[in-house]
Parts: structure tokens; C-alpha cells; sequence
């Protein structure tokens, strides 16, 4: 168990609080993995028989100098559609295949969405060995190149309290000057214009990350410049995507996650189902 520090809006240290949750080993080869997994990747694929829904594949007959039959004429065998057909003679043309005008494709993409699956055990894991890779200040400087030669002279990682969550922009802003000090500057997102010719193709701005603002699962808060995600909603991909994440955590954003840990947390099936089991229970009573 680990003692870490609780600051008010001010930076200033206000109590201390013991927990577990940052003394996961750090398995970058888990992480690495898991946020592959969670990468969006959108399913594509041609429409399933594309091409293919065609009277064209066995029309002909397979023997020679017959009646409605490809053999013995010079003509190429790949599947063919009639277009018109005036006693033996018929208009052809070739269909279904790759190379025939509106065919199949050649090998078309099977239309996939996620890279891999992932065990709850190792997603778990993955998640809280993130929180501890995030809490290195190493790993934080390795992150972010503009602060690699200063000295970061805050404790990672940033607990504080959740006043801190009723305040205005401005409020909030300055709050973060006094508790990140030399880390303010990479902590707030900036947009900028994008260098070069992606300027044309819909990407004209671009900005940084910032701060990771994590909240309790009953706690919001909306503001600018920098990213809140509640618990129940943390990926891993939120906390170490190319490198260690700053963050900052809010009291019952420690107390959630460490519920997590220790599985007491319970989705809305298991709520549902505990309920079932109980109405069960008092109507057994009753009769």
C-alpha cells in the first residue's frame, strides 16, 4: 500500500490516502496489445454475393456442337449471360468473373471489425498495470519531449479533490497552473494549423492530447481543453496510447477504481438479475 497526497484547488497538500491501485508491474507487452485491440476499425466489404447474382454460371451446356453451347466455337469458356437469342443464335456476354464487366471482385476484403479479442483477466490486468506505467515520471518524460530536461518536482500520481469539479473554465485553468506547475504547458490542448497538403484533405487543424481528467462513474464535468472520461468508462488506450499519459484523478475516481479491483462493481445485468432472484425469494415465502 502506497500513500499518496490529495490536493485542493489551490496545489496545496490537504491529506493522504493509502491504496493499491499504482503497484500493478508494469507489462508494456500487454498494454501494447490491448490497445490494439480497442482500436476502432471499421468493418469493409462489398455487399455479401455482389457480381454474383446472375442467371450466368452453368447456362451453357458442356458438350460440343449442340444447341445452347459455348464448345467448338472459339468462344473463350467463362460464364455468360444471354442478352438475346433468335433460334440457335444467341448474344452473349460474360459475367460473374473478376474480369468480366460488372463481375465479382478478385478477393475482396471479408469485412472484419476488431484485430483481436481479449480475456476479462487480461484486460483487467492490462488496465491497471496502464495506471502504473502512467503514474512513472520516466515514463512521462519519455511522453512528452518539451519538459524531457526538466525537473518534474510533483508527485505522480495527481489526486485531488472534487471541488475542483464545480468550478468555471477560467477557475479550472488556473487551479491546473498551481497544482501541475511546469506540466501546465502540455496539459491543455492546442489547436494549430497543420503543416503541409493534409491542409486539403479535411485536416486542416490539429491538436495535442493534454491532461487526462479522470472522474467517478456519478461524476461529470464539461470543459475545454482538456479530456474527462468517467470510470466506467476508462480504456487502456485512454491512459498509455504511444506512451505514458499525464492524468489527474478525483477522489471517488480512486474509490471506483479500486472497487474495480477488487470486483465488487456490478453491471446493470447483475442488478437485474439480483432483483429477479429476490422477487423470486418473496413470492416462495408467500405461498
Amino acid at each position: 500500500m502506497t500513500k499518496l497526497q490529495i490536493l485542493n484547488i489551490e496545489g496545496k497538500k490537504i491529506k493522504e490516502i493509502t491504496t493499491s491501485l499504482f503497484e500493478e508491474p508494469i507489462r508494456e507487452d500487454i498494454i501494447f496489445k490491448v490497445v490494439e485491440a480497442e482500436k476502432i476499425k471499421e468493418p469493409y466489404s462489398p455487399k455479401y454475393r455482389a457480381g454474383m447474382d446472375r442467371s450466368a454460371s452453368g447456362i451453357q451446356s458442356k458438350r460440343r456442337h449442340v444447341w445452347k453451347s459455348d464448345r467448338g466455337k472459339g468462344l473463350s469458356r467463362i460464364p455468360r449471360k444471354i442478352m438475346w437469342r433468335r433460334g440457335t443464335q444467341f448474344s452473349w456476354v460474360g459475367a460473374i468473373i473478376p474480369s468480366a464487366k460488372g463481375g465479382r471482385r478478385a478477393h475482396p476484403p471479408k469485412g472484419l471489425g476488431k484485430l483481436k479479442k481479449i480475456n476479462k483477466k487480461e484486460l483487467k490486468k492490462a488496465l491497471f498495470s496502464a495506471l502504473t506505467y502512467s503514474s512513472s515520471i520516466d515514463e512521462i518524460k519519455n511522453k512528452y519531449s518539451s519538459i524531457k530536461d526538466q525537473e518534474i518536482s510533483i508527485q505522480l500520481p495527481i489526486i485531488v479533490e472534487d471541488k475542483i469539479l464545480k468550478l468555471n473554465t477560467k477557475d479550472f485553468l488556473n487551479s491546473l497552473k498551481k497544482i501541475l506547475n511546469n506540466l501546465y504547458d502540455v496539459a491543455v490542448q492546442k489547436k494549430a494549423k497543420r503543416a503541409g497538403i493534409g491542409k486539403m484533405r479535411g485536416r486542416k487543424y490539429k491538436k495535442n492530447a493534454g491532461v487526462l481528467l479522470v472522474v467517478g462513474k456519478e461524476e461529470d464535468m464539461k470543459i475545454k481543453g482538456v479530456e474527462v472520461v468517467k470510470t466506467s468508462q476508462l480504456l487502456v488506450s485512454d491512459l498509455a496510447n504511444n506512451g505514458a499519459r499525464l492524468m489527474i484523478f478525483t477522489e471517488n475516481a480512486i474509490k471506483d477504481l479500486e472497487s474495480i479491483k477488487k470486483g465488487k462493481t456490478k453491471t446493470d445485468k447483475d442488478n437485474k438479475d439480483t432483483d429477479k432472484n429476490k422477487q423470486t425469494k418473496e413470492n416462495k415465502k408467500q405461498w
